[in-house]
């Protein structure tokens, strides 16, 4: 998957996204930050005659090329006949998370909810979580810096919009993280098969971080030591665990299900 950036012919720092849905979310929700659209030459459709009208209306300008071309820009992806050039949403730092989380509770606002994934590598997945951290409303989305998947192409076009509203936060440790929110008052929870107690029995009402690790090694050592609480959820079928995405989606919701 190419991941373009500097070099881009619409100028510094954008990045391509592909997929209808994608395009639209960003022309609906983000106009500013889309710098163009390409529609491939044959598309007539209703879906994308809709995402070249919104274009237009926002004066962006769109170009009809060949599907070849889109194939040689993007790669073997599902791409759907449509990529945009957007200013993506910048990352991020620290700072900004523990910033946005004093500001939370100095407006009164409700409690912050934080999905950290303590690396996860399948764009897939971080797009799936980014997805449903943005329908439960957190306030961002954690990863490590290092020996993790970033917000890619891929991750986009899975998040269908919701990696363009919902921060993602690339720390350098995050334990070190971790700590720092519990000094701001927020507890840390863990997802782990063998927790200490059923996710429906951790108060999530409050600021809460919910931690889940990797795709098949789980927490690391450190994480889950760092955890206050360690939530186990129901399996009642023979597989050992659950997809790390949604493992995400049954705890966010568990804890917007407590806030409701």
């Amino acid at each position: 998957m190419r991941h373009a950036r500097s070099g881009s012919p619409h100028g510094e720092g954008l990045q391509t996204i592909y997929g209808l849905h994608a395009v639209r979310a960003m022309l609906q929700k983000h106009p500013q930050r889309v710098a163009a659209v390409r529609l491939a030459e044959r598309r007539d459709d209703p879906r994308s005659r809709e995402i070249d009208e919104l274009a237009r209306r926002h004066q962006i300008p769109v170009t009809r090329v060949e599907t070849e071309v889109l194939k040689q820009k993007l790669g073997e992806v599902a791409h759907q006949g449509v990529a945009a050039e957007i200013r993506p949403l910048p990352p991020w730092t620290e700072d900004d998370l523990l910033t946005a989380v004093q500001a939370a509770a100095q407006a009164s606002q409700p409690p912050p909810l934080i999905l950290a994934l303590d690396g996860v590598q399948d764009p897939h997945n971080l797009g799936a979580c980014l997805r449903t951290a943005d329908a439960c409303g957190a306030l961002a989305v954690i990863v490590p810096r290092d020996r993790a998947v970033q917000v890619t192409p891929v991750v986009r076009k899975v998040a269908v919009g919701a990696a363009e509203t919902t921060p993602v936060a690339a720390v350098t440790n995050l334990v070190r993280t971790l700590k720092l929110l519990k000094d701001a008052g927020l507890w840390v929870v863990g997802a782990d098969a063998d927790g200490a107690k059923r996710a429906q029995e951790i108060d999530l009402k409050g600021g809460v971080v919910l931690v889940l690790g990797a795709e098949g090694a789980g927490l690391r050592q450190l994480t889950r030591q760092t955890c206050d609480w360690t939530a186990r959820l129901p399996q009642l079928g023979a597989v050992e665990s659950l997809n790390v995405s949604v493992a995400a989606g049954m705890l966010l919701y568990e804890a917007v299900r407590q806030r409701g």
